[in-house]
C-alpha cells in the first residue's frame, strides 16, 4: 500500500470585537497583525485515512467543543472520528471559542464549518507521497519559566533581571521534529514539531505569533513546500530569558504580568525554529510509511480538590478580580495571576467532581506516532513519551482534541507555582499521562511478526 498526502490552508481570522483568550484580563480584538490559519494534512494508505489539523488558537475551549468539531468533520468527510487529530498552536493572540457570549458562539459555529471545509480540501489534494523523518535544534528561544527564588519559594515568570532568582527548575527540550512529505507531481509538505508557549506578542491585535512566522519562513526557504506546525510539551516553557545578554531584549518590552513581549521577537523565534527545520530537511531518513492508524483512549484523573479552610480567601480574591479591583489583592504581576487562577480552581471544584475524564489521541504514520494531549503538558511528559519503544519518532502534541488545563509533574505540587496551583488535576496527573500514553503508543505500534 502506498501513502498519499494532501494539504489545505484556510483563513480563520474572526471579526473585530471578539474576545481574546489567554490571560486573566479581558481583551477584545482591535486589529490584525497577521492572519490566523487552520492547516490540514490529510493522509491515506489503503482503506485508512488520517486528518491532522493545526489550528491557530489558544485552545481554551471546553473539550466538548472539540468533540463537536471532530464529529462534524468526520460526518462531512467520511473519515472516522478517532482519526481526526485537532490540535491548537496555543497562540495567546487568538479569539475565544466555545464561550457563552454571542460573538464567540457565532465564531464557534463558523469555525466548525470552516474546519470541515479545510479537511475536505486536503482530502481532494491527496497525491502519492513518501515520508522522511528528521531532527533539528532551535537553541536559545525556549526557557524554563519556573524558578526557585532565594527565599525558597517557587515562582512562574518572576520577571527579567529579578535579583531574587536563584535557579530555574528543569531544562528545556530544544529538538525540532520534522516530517517531510515529498509528493508526486506536487509540492512537498513539512510537518514541524517544537514545544514552547506562543505568548510572545501580547496586546489586542490578532496574530499567529511565532508559529505563523515559522510557517512563512519555511515556505520562503523551501519554494513549493507547505508547512504546518504542531506544538509540543510547553506547559513549563516560554520565550523569556530572565538574565538577558546584550541584544536579547531587542524588540521586547515589559508587559503587565512581568513578561517581556514583542512582535519582532516572535519573528526571531520563528526564524530560529525554521532554522531547525532546514538543518534536517535534506538529510531526512526516508521511511516505509505503509500504514496509518488512529485511536482515542479515555482516562480518568483525580481532581485537585480544595481544602475547605482555603475557600473564604479564594472567594474574596475571585470577587475582587471580577469587580476589577485587582489592586486590592496583595500581589503583583504573575503572582497576582497565580492567586486569581488558584482561587478560580478552588471555587470550580468546591463541590467536586472527584475525578475528570479526558481523551488521549494517537495517530500512527508508519513508524512515526503523534500523541495528542488535551491540555498543557510539562516538558517531562514530552521527554518520557518520546522514549516510547518501537517508534522512529514520537511527537507529543499539546491541546489536542480538548483542553483541560495544566499537567504538572508530581514535584511541582510540592514546589508550587502558577501551573500546579491552578491545575484542576491532583498530584500524579503527569505520571498517569505518561503511563497511559505509553500504553496507547504500545497498542498503536506496528504488530510484531511471528
Amino acid at each position: 500500500m502506498s501513502l498519499m498526502a494532501g494539504f489545505s490552508r484556510v483563513d480563520v481570522t474572526p471579526l473585530m470585537g471578539i474576545g481574546i483568550s489567554g490571560y486573566y484580563v479581558p481583551r477584545t480584538a482591535s486589529g490584525v497583525l497577521d492572519p490566523l490559519e487552520a492547516n490540514v494534512l490529510a493522509l491515506r494508505c489503503g482503506d485508512e485515512s488520517l486528518l491532522l489539523i493545526a489550528l491557530d488558537n489558544c485552545g481554551l475551549a471546553p473539550t466538548a467543543v472539540y468533540g463537536d468539531c471532530r464529529r462534524h468533520i468526520a460526518a462531512a468527510t467520511g473519515v472516522a472520528e478517532d482519526h481526526v487529530f485537532l490540535s491548537c498552536t496555543h497562540t495567546h493572540t487568538s479569539p475565544a471559542w466555545g464561550e457563552a457570549d454571542e460573538a464567540s458562539r457565532a465564531y464557534t459555529a463558523w469555525l466548525e464549518a470552516r474546519l470541515a471545509d479545510a479537511a475536505g480540501l486536503a482530502l481532494e489534494d491527496l497525491r502519492p507521497a513518501r515520508l522522511g523523518v528528521g531532527r533539528g535544534t532551535a537553541p536559545g528561544v525556549a526557557f524554563v519559566r519556573r524558578f526557585r527564588m532565594k527565599d525558597g519559594s517557587i515562582r512562574t515568570n518572576p520577571g527579567v533581571n529579578n535579583p531574587d532568582i536563584l535557579c530555574p527548575i528543569g531544562s528545556v527540550d530544544e529538538e525540532v521534529g520534522v516530517l517531510r512529505f515529498e509528493r508526486e507531481g506536487g509540492g512537498g509538505i513539512a510537518l514541524v514539531h517544537f514545544g514552547n508557549h506562543p505568548d510572545t506578542v501580547g496586546g489586542c491585535n490578532l496574530s499567529a505569533d511565532w508559529p505563523g512566522f515559522l510557517r512563512r519562513r519555511v515556505e520562503q526557504a523551501l519554494p513549493g513546500v507547505r508547512c504546518l506546525f504542531f506544538n509540543g510539551a510547553q506547559g513549563d516553557v516560554n520565550h523569556v530569558k530572565v538574565h538577558p545578554a546584550p541584544g536579547d531584549m531587542n524588540d521586547l518590552a515589559m508587559d503587565f504580568d512581568d513578561v517581556a513581549r514583542g512582535y519582532g521577537h516572535a519573528r526571531h523565534m520563528g526564524n530560529v525554529v525554521a532554522g531547525g527545520v532546514l538543518q534536517a530537511w535534506d538529510k531526512v531518513h526516508w521511511q516505509s510509511a505503509d500504514r496509518l492508524a488512529g485511536c482515542v483512549r479515555t482516562i480518568k484523573v483525580p481532581a485537585n480538590l480544595p481544602a475547605p479552610e482555603a475557600l473564604p480567601l479564594a472567594r474574596r480574591y475571585e470577587a475582587l478580580h471580577r469587580a476589577g479591583r485587582d489592586d486590592e489583592i496583595p500581589f503583583e504581576g504573575m503572582e497576582l495571576t497565580t492567586v486569581v487562577a488558584e482561587a478560580e480552581r478552588m471555587l470550580r471544584l468546591e463541590h467536586g467532581p472527584e475525578a475528570f475524564e479526558m481523551p488521549l489521541t494517537g495517530a500512527a504514520i508508519g513508524d512515526v506516532a503523534l500523541i495528542g494531549l488535551p491540555g498543557e503538558p510539562f516538558t517531562g511528559i514530552g521527554r518520557a513519551l518520546k522514549q516510547a519503544p518501537g517508534w522512529e519518532m514520537v511527537l507529543p502534541c499539546c491541546i489536542t482534541n480538548g483542553y483541560e488545563g495544566y499537567f504538572p509533574m508530581a514535584e511541582a505540587y510540592e514546589e508550587g507555582g502558577y501551573e500546579a496551583r491552578s491545575s484542576v488535576f491532583a498530584k500524579g496527573v503527569a505520571e498517569q499521562i505518561i503511563d497511559e500514553g505509553s500504553a496507547l503508543l504500545s497498542a498503536l505500534s506496528r504488530p510484531k511478526e511471528g
